[in-house]
C-alpha cells in the first residue's frame, strides 16, 4: 500500500478561530501511542464543556501554542479534542510524556484555538481513493474522519520533495521550464528556470497530498 501524509487546510478557521489563554497540564493517564507518534492518529487534548464551547472547533481539532520555559522557543501541538468535565476551567490536559518531550516541563501557560490546518497519515485501503485523482478533484471527507465535507486536492509532493503542478498532466516526473511556483520562486521579474516537478495526478510514489476542506 502507498503511504500518504494528508495535509488538511480548513479555510473557515482563520475567520472564526478565537485563541483562548489556558494552562496546559501534562496528564500521565493520557497516552501518546506509537500510532500518534507516527501520525496515524492525532494526540488527545482534554478540556471541559465550557472551554470546548468557547473554542468552537468544528471538526474537533485544535492547535495548542506554547513557549519552552528554558529557551522561549515556540512549540505547537495539534490535537483531537475530548470533552471531560473533570478538567478545571481554562485548563487543557495532554499527554504528560508528550508535553515533557516538547517543552521540558509538566505544566505551562499557552493558548488553544481551532486548528487552521493539520495532517494525518494513511497507509491502508483508504489510499486507493486518492490514486489517480488530479489537482482540483474532490474526495469525501469521511476518508479522514470529517463529516459532511469534501476534500479538494490542491497539490502534493514526492519523497524527494518535488511538487505536483496543475499544468502538467499525468502521474509523471519531468524537468519543466518554470516561471513561478510551485517548484520555482523567481528572484527577478521574468526569471525562468528548468526544474524537476511532478504532474497533476496522484501516483503511489507521492508521499504528501495537500487538501482543503470544501463545505457542502
Amino acid at each position: 500500500m502507498p503511504d500518504f501524509k494528508i495535509v488538511i487546510n480548513d479555510p473557515e478557521a482563520p475567520k472564526t478561530a478565537k485563541a483562548v489563554k489556558v494552562k496546559v497540564v501534562g496528564d500521565g493517564d493520557i497516552p501518546f501511542t506509537d500510532r500518534m507518534k507516527d501520525q496515524f492518529e492525532l494526540p488527545v487534548a482534554k478540556v471541559n464543556s465550557k472551554l470546548a464551547s468557547e473554542i468552537a472547533a468544528k471538526h474537533g481539532v485544535v492547535l495548542i501554542r506554547m513557549r519552552r520555559p528554558d529557551t522561549g522557543d515556540k512549540v505547537k501541538m495539534v490535537c483531537k479534542l475530548e470533552v471531560d468535565d473533570s478538567t478545571p476551567d481554562n485548563t487543557v490536559r495532554v499527554s504528560l510524556a508528550r508535553l515533557i518531550d516538547l517543552t521540558g516541563t509538566q505544566e505551562l501557560d499557552g493558548e488553544i484555538l481551532r486548528a487552521p490546518a493539520w495532517q494525518i497519515r494513511i497507509n491502508d485501503e483508504r489510499t486507493n481513493a486518492f490514486i489517480g485523482l488530479k489537482i482540483g478533484d474532490e474526495v469525501a471527507g469521511e476518508i479522514v474522519g470529517l463529516k459532511n465535507v469534501k476534500l479538494v486536492i490542491t497539490g502534493g509532493s514526492d519523497i524527494a520533495g518535488f511538487p505536483m503542478r496543475p499544468d502538467i498532466p499525468g502521474p509523471i516526473k519531468k524537468r519543466a521550464l518554470l516561471s513561478g511556483p510551485p517548484g520555482f520562486h523567481p528572484r527577478e521579474d521574468g526569471e525562468r528556470r528548468r526544474k524537476m516537478v511532478r504532474g497533476n495526478t496522484i501516483a503511489p510514489d507521492i508521499v504528501q497530498i495537500n487538501t482543503k476542506i470544501k463545505y457542502l
